[in-house]
C-alpha cells in the first residue's frame, strides 16, 4: 500500500492519520467540517512533538493532504479507513459517497467499536473489501489493532492488513468471528461494571477501586493476558477461585445508575472539567497520560524477550 485515505479528523481519525504519517505512508484526510486552521494546528502540533522509538526527538516531516471533497481523498487510495461518528446513518452517508467514487481494488476499513461488520457492509457495494480495523486511543501509541472480516472476506485482504499494521508497529488480532465490543472492550466493560458494583454498593470509592487497578491488576495485565497469570499461579487454584466468586460478581445489564446521574448533570469527566475526579487542566491530563503511555510501550519493547 502507499496511500491511505482517513475519513473524519475526530480524536481517532486524527490519531490514524497521524500512525501512518509516521510510518511513511501517504495520508489524504478528508474533514468537510472541521476548519482548516484547526486541522493544520493538529497536524503542526503532532510534528513538532514527535518522538522516535528510542525517545528522542523526530524532526521528519508528515505527507498529508487534507480534502473537503471526498472524491479526491479517495481517488488514488489504496486503503480508505472510515472513523466518522458512530451513527449509522452517518456512515451509510460516507459509504453512498465512496461506492460512487471508490476504485476496484481499495480496501474499505470501518474503526467502529460499536457496530457489527455484517450491518455496515451491508447492500454495500465494496462489501468483499470491507473489514473492521479498530484502533484504540491513542491511536498512535496503542500497539492493539482488533481486525474482523465477514465470513468470506479474501485471505488476502485480511493478510494484507494486517501487514501493514505490523509495518506501523501494532500488533493485530484477527477475531475468528464478529461480536459486538470485540475482545478488549468486552474485557474493560466487564472490568468497570465489577468497579460501579463495588463503588455502588458501598465497598470502596472511586479512588481506592482506581488505586487496586494501577498497582495490581494494571502492572501485572501490561505485560501478562488473563490466560496466562491463570497458568502461573495454576490452574487448580484458579478453578477454585472462579467457583467461589464467579456466583458473587454483579450481574447487572444496564448502564450504572451513578454514570449516569453524572451525565445527566453534565460531570462528563476530562472534557467537563469533573467526573469521578476534579479536573483544572484536561489537556495537561491527557498529555500527561499520553507521555506514560509512550514510556510504558518503550519499556515492553525493550524488556521483550528476543
Amino acid at each position: 500500500m502507499k496511500q491511505i485515505a482517513v475519513l473524519g479528523a475526530g480524536t481517532m481519525g486524527i490519531g490514524i492519520v497521524r500512525l501512518f504519517a509516521e510510518h511513511g505512508y501517504e495520508v489524504c484526510l478528508y474533514e468537510p467540517h472541521m476548519a482548516r486552521t484547526v486541522l493544520d494546528e493538529k497536524l503542526r502540533s503532532f510534528e513538532d512533538n514527535r518522538m522516535n522509538d528510542s525517545g528522542r526527538p523526530d524532526d521528519s516531516r508528515f505527507s498529508v493532504r487534507i480534502y473537503e471533497d471526498i472524491s479526491k481523498a479517495i481517488a488514488n487510495a489504496d486503503l480508505i479507513v472510515e472513523a466518522v461518528p458512530e451513527q449509522l446513518e452517518i456512515k451509510r452517508e460516507v459509504y453512498r459517497q465512496l461506492a460512487q467514487n471508490i476504485r476496484d481494488n481499495a480496501i474499505v476499513a470501518s474503526n467502529t467499536s460499536t457496530f457489527a461488520l455484517e450491518t455496515l457492509a451491508e447492500n454495500q457495494p465494496f462489501s468483499d473489501r470491507m473489514i473492521i480495523m479498530h484502533f484504540f486511543n491513542p491511536a498512535h501509541l496503542i500497539p492493539l489493532v482488533e481486525i474482523v472480516g465477514l465470513p468470506d472476506t479474501p485471505s488476502a485482504i485480511i493478510d494484507e492488513t494486517v501487514n501493514l499494521m505490523r509495518s506501523c508497529g501494532k500488533t493485530p488480532v484477527v477475531l475468528k468471528r464478529d461480536i459486538p465490543g470485540f475482545i478488549a472492550n468486552r474485557l474493560q466493560a466487564a472490568l468497570l461494571r465489577e468497579a460501579f458494583y463495588l463503588l455502588e454498593n458501598g465497598i470502596a470509592d472511586a479512588e481506592q477501586i482506581d488505586t487496586v487497578v494501577k498497582e495490581a491488576l494494571g502492572l501485572r495485565y501490561a505485560f501478562k493476558g488473563p490466560f496466562e497469570i491463570a497458568d502461573l499461579g495454576g490452574l487448580d487454584i484458579w478453578s477454585k477461585v472462579t467457583g467461589h466468586l464467579f456466583p458473587e460478581l454483579g450481574v447487572s445489564r444496564s448502564a450504572p445508575e451513578s454514570l449516569l446521574a453524572k451525565a445527566a448533570e453534565g460531570q462528563l469527566g476530562a472534557k467537563s472539567g469533573a467526573g469521578f475526579y476534579r479536573y483544572d487542566d484536561a489537556d495537561e491530563v491527557k498529555d500527561n497520560f499520553e507521555q506514560q503511555l509512550q514510556d510504558l510501550v518503550r519499556l515492553k519493547r525493550e524488556s521483550s524477550p528476543l
